[in-house]
């Protein structure tokens, strides 16, 4: 006696909704971006074994070239009340400029930026700077704590100005 049970072929066919467990990102696009990370991964290596030179920093450059500063302020920045930036000559003592507010927000920003470096390895704050306006053109803020440079003509022409201004 065979019985054929009532239809128990439940075929669960998805008509292009629900859940489709298949890999929805092309092969060629998982391949291309592998390769796109490994390829990244290699060049990191080679420059950090020596066998590319990194592409050199404007310091690099400057050294290279024996740019000398024609113009250098060694000057001490401190936060005020009111949100203010007192920049004061650190060989003469004598305050420079003194930032209102809305004038002081990318010194502010690129002292807080280098600030990170000094508290980490726990310098104090009020270290001097030293501002360079080079032969080549171009202006360095110089963390004369940590050597770290900052290269000012990156921030465009008027983010310069408010540093240059200080060399006057």
């Amino acid at each position: 006696m065979t019985s054929a049970s009532p239809s128990h072929n439940h075929h669960h066919s998805h008509g292009g909704h629900g859940h489709s467990h298949e890999n929805t990102v092309p092969k060629g696009a998982l391949v291309m971006a592998c390769g796109v990370v490994l390829f990244t991964l290699a060049l990191t290596s080679a420059t950090q074994l020596g066998w590319i030179a990194p592409s050199p920093s404007a310091s690099d450059v400057r050294a290279a070239e024996a740019a000398t500063a024609l113009q250098s302020r060694v000057l001490r920045f401190a936060d005020a009340q009111n949100g203010k930036v007192v920049v004061t000559d650190a060989v003469t003592g004598q305050t420079v400029h003194v930032y209102g507010e809305e004038g002081s927000g990318f010194i502010r920003g690129v002292l807080r930026g280098m600030g990170r470096g000094r508290h980490v390895r726990g310098i104090p704050m009020d270290a001097p700077y030293e501002l360079n306006h080079w032969s080549d053109g171009s202006l360095s803020l110089t963390d004369t704590a940590t050597n770290r440079v900052i290269e000012l003509g990156a921030f465009g022409p008027t983010n310069r100005a408010t540093f240059e201004a200080l060399l006057k």
